[in-house]
C-alpha cells in the first residue's frame, strides 16, 4: 500500500513537470477551461501568437500585472516579503503573485489562496519559469487568462467583446481596460467601465512609459 501511494504521489508530482516542457510548443488550456467544458459552460478562446499581439496591450498587462516580469526567476522573493511583512498574518498575503505563478496556478492548481497551494505553486513556477521562455511564458498567460464573466479566456476573446476588435488592434487606452479587468473579470467590464475602472486604467496607463523598455526587456515586441 506504501509503495503504491509513492507511486502515485510520483505521478502526480511528474505530471506538471513533464506538462510543463510540452507547453513550450502545445497551446494548453486552464484548469478552469477544462471545469467549465466538463459542467457544459461556454468557453470561448482563440489563440493569439504574442507577435499578432498589440505591443501596447503586452506592454500593459506586464506593467499592470508582474512589472518586475523579465528580472525575476518566476517568483519575486523581494516582493512576496515586502507582502508578508505588511500583511497582519501569512493567510492575508494578497500581493506579489508574478505571471509565472499565475500561468502555475491557473495550468495546474486550483483557485483560492491557501497556503497548501502556494506552497505548491512557488516551485511549480520556478520550473515553469526554468522550462519556458519568457515570450512564452506571457504567450501562454495572455491566452489562457480569464477576460469576461461568460467564458471569455484570452486576449482575442477579450478584446472582441469589450471592443469589437482583435487584440492586433487594441490601443493603449484599450489596453489599460483590459489590463485593469484581470483581478476581477466577472465584474469588471472594459466594454462599460465604471468611473473606478477608468480612474484605474488612467492611472495604469501614464506608468506604462514612465517603467519604460524594462517591463518588456526580454521580449521582442513591434512598436
Amino acid at each position: 500500500m506504501i509503495r503504491l501511494l509513492l507511486r502515485l504521489a510520483l505521478i502526480v508530482v511528474a505530471i506538471p513537470l513533464v506538462l510543463s516542457v510540452l507547453y513550450t510548443v502545445v497551446n494548453p488550456v486552464s484548469t478552469l477551461m477544462i471545469g467549465r467544458w466538463l459542467s457544459g459552460e461556454r468557453v470561448e478562446r482563440v489563440w493569439t501568437p504574442l507577435s499578432e499581439m498589440s505591443p501596447a496591450l503586452v506592454r500593459t498587462v506586464i506593467a499592470s500585472e508582474d512589472a518586475s516580469f523579465c528580472r525575476h526567476p518566476g517568483v519575486d522573493l523581494e516582493e512576496m516579503r515586502q507582502a508578508i511583512e505588511k500583511a497582519d498574518e501569512i493567510e492575508e498575503v494578497r500581493g506579489a503573485s508574478t505571471i509565472s505563478m499565475q500561468v502555475t496556478k491557473n495550468l495546474f492548481l486550483w483557485p483560492g489562496r491557501d497556503l497548501i497551494r502556494k506552497a505548491i505553486e512557488i516551485p511549480l513556477a520556478l520550473w515553469l519559469d526554468l522550462v519556458l521562455s519568457k515570450e512564452r511564458m506571457v504567450e501562454i498567460y495572455l491566452n489562457i487568462a480569464e477576460w469576461g464573466p461568460d467564458g471569455e479566456f484570452g486576449v482575442e476573446a477579450g478584446a472582441q467583446r469589450a471592443f469589437g476588435i482583435p487584440a492586433a488592434r487594441v490601443n493603449a487606452s484599450q489596453a489599460a481596460l483590459l489590463a485593469v479587468m484581470l483581478p476581477n473579470p466577472i465584474r469588471r467590464d472594459a466594454g462599460k467601465p465604471t468611473a473606478n475602472l477608468q480612474r484605474l486604467a488612467s492611472r495604469l496607463r501614464e506608468r506604462v512609459p514612465k517603467e519604460g523598455p524594462e517591463l518588456v526587456a526580454c521580449l521582442s515586441l513591434g512598436k
